[in-house]
């Protein structure tokens, strides 16, 4: 048998707990269960960042932001970095990039894409490029009239925004990117390759189409708790300023149940769409000899901590993403893994799969489960580029009402602001920032919600040293992350 190919499909901002899989009562998603039968589900899968570009740029190279230099969205893929994509294209295989791209942005690395056709959040990015590769498997014009609406959702308030619309089905982005995957697989099912199927679902703008929307009723939602206190004096002040901004509690009960329900629907359509991937390997006889990853970038509040979309904090509604891996045949099926894993670990994964020997820079390790190495009890995450703390101050010198114009009006600062750093084990999670004002600590298994920050408690010492520790001992292992080679001998005898 060949080397296997791949098909890495990843989502936009899809927290895991969006899918019934991963909490009960959400979104059911057919096409996924039937992938995690197939292979294995990791139960608690972190990203290197929870934010679009730093956290493709690490997922691609295998690599921490702090080691890539890519930590705020301006900051696409370094140029000469060794990345996946590189890696496959030097060994033979054809590839591809179909959907939102967020990562890759010289000529040097688009080169490497035998097939390039970008979707984004609103439609093809450049209306007056061709696709590469490939056609269009619907007229141009036709996917932009789709995305027209969608470029202008009429916000229900400051701080939330969604519509159901009746446009045609197949010029959806999401459907256009599921059926130009089909057409890849089609063209290129008689050669090795290496495909990435980018959905900008279920990123904001939140908008889906009405038989999707029917699936989720509003009033089938549940609301997370949102405790009054939870961002009292003890949660840091950049927790308390993202707060402030996208504050849902001062909009009403149904349309907060009107964004949650849009969400999952946009989840579902999405879901679909990698089924459609799933019946055309079946189809070519291609899933034998093809590994399928499922994961997300990062997560979204969805109605958690009493916020929707993101903002540069690490509450598992932004930090967990649903994560499944099937390589039938040589991957457990119906497996799922309960251990600490970040997504830095899937190209390493995917490359020692292939047998192809993972570069001595990647900082990630081979998943467990679906290889023989031992399950590890830590995953860590950050943010931040050393910048000045955005502080209440600050937004207070922007008019009011707050809510997502504001958050975008200053993500430029907060992008970049202090240097956090995160740690997750399957008991505690802890945030420390050097540049920050509190740290945080979340008792994981007596506050699931993660409503206390319980840093403060003198009796949470010995859990905080140990944490303290764990992220030391992280930073020490990343932080040279191409190896310096070493000189023949020692040194000059008097340095012996």
């Amino acid at each position: 048998m060949s080397r296997p190919n791949v098909v890495f499909i990843m989502a936009d901002q899809l927290r895991a707990t969006a899918l019934e899989m991963y909490r009960p009562n959400t979104c059911a998603t057919p096409s996924l269960e039937r992938l995690a039968a197939q292979g294995v589900r990791f139960e608690h899968a972190i990203t290197p960042h929870p934010l679009c570009v730093p956290a493709r740029v690490a997922i691609m190279t295998s690599r921490y932001p702090h080691s890539t230099g890519s930590r705020r969205n301006e900051t696409f893929m370094p140029a000469g970095a060794n990345h996946a994509f590189r890696i496959w294209s030097e060994e033979g295989f054809k590839t591809g990039l179909i959907g939102k791209n967020h990562c890759f942005e010289s000529e040097e690395d688009l080169a490497l894409l035998d097939v390039y056709c970008e979707i984004t959040h609103r439609g093809r990015s450049d209306r007056s490029a061709a696709p590469k590769g490939m056609e269009w498997v619907r007229p141009a014009k036709a996917i932009d009239a789709a995305y027209e609406a969608r470029s202008n959702v009429k916000r229900q308030s400051p701080r939330i925004a969604y519509r159901v619309s009746d446009g045609p089905e197949g010029d959806c982005g999401t459907a256009v990117i599921a059926a130009q995957s089909v057409r890849f697989l089609e063209e290129s099912h008689e050669e090795p390759f290496a495909l990435w199927v980018s959905f900008p679902d279920p990123h904001e703008p939140y908008e889906v189409l009405r038989r999707y929307a029917e699936m989720f009723p509003p009033e089938s939602i549940e609301l997370p708790p949102w405790p009054e206190d939870e961002f009292d004096e003890s949660a840091p002040e950049r927790n308390r300023v993202l707060k402030r901004m996208l504050d849902i509690s001062q909009d009403s009960e149904a349309d907060v149940r009107g964004a949650i329900s849009t969400y999952y629907a946009m989840t579902r359509f999405v879901d679909d769409g990698v089924g459609q991937i799933l019946d055309a390997l079946d189809q070519l006889d291609l899933t034998d000899n093809t590994i399928v990853v499922f994961t997300a970038d990062h997560g979204d509040f969805m109605g958690e901590h009493g916020m929707i979309v993101k903002g540069g904090v690490f509450y598992d509604s932004l930090t967990r993403v649903p994560l499944i891996i099937s390589y039938p045949g040589e991957v457990p099926s119906n497996e799922v893994d309960s251990s600490m894993v970040n997504t830095i670990d899937i190209i390493p994964t995917l490359l020692r799969l292939q047998g192809i020997e993972a570069p001595p820079e990647m900082q990630g390790e081979s998943l467990p489960t679906v290889t023989d190495v031992s399950p590890r009890d830590e995953a860590f995450s950050e943010y931040g580029a050393g910048g000045l703390q955005y502080t209440m101050a600050d937004l207070e010198k922007l008019p009011e009402p707050y809510g997502y114009p504001t958050l975008i009006q200053n993500l430029w600062a907060r992008e970049a602001e202090g240097r956090r750093k995160m740690v997750r084990t399957s008991e505690w999670k802890y945030v420390h920032d050097s540049m920050g004002d509190l740290d945080e600590l979340y008792d994981l298994v007596n506050d699931p919600w993660e409503s206390r920050n319980v840093a403060a408690d003198p009796s949470n010492g010995a859990v905080i040293s140990e944490m303290r520790l764990r992220l030391a001992n992280w930073m020490i292992r990343t932080e040279d992350a191409v190896p310096v080679p070493l000189p023949d001998q020692i040194g000059p005898p008097q340095f012996r």
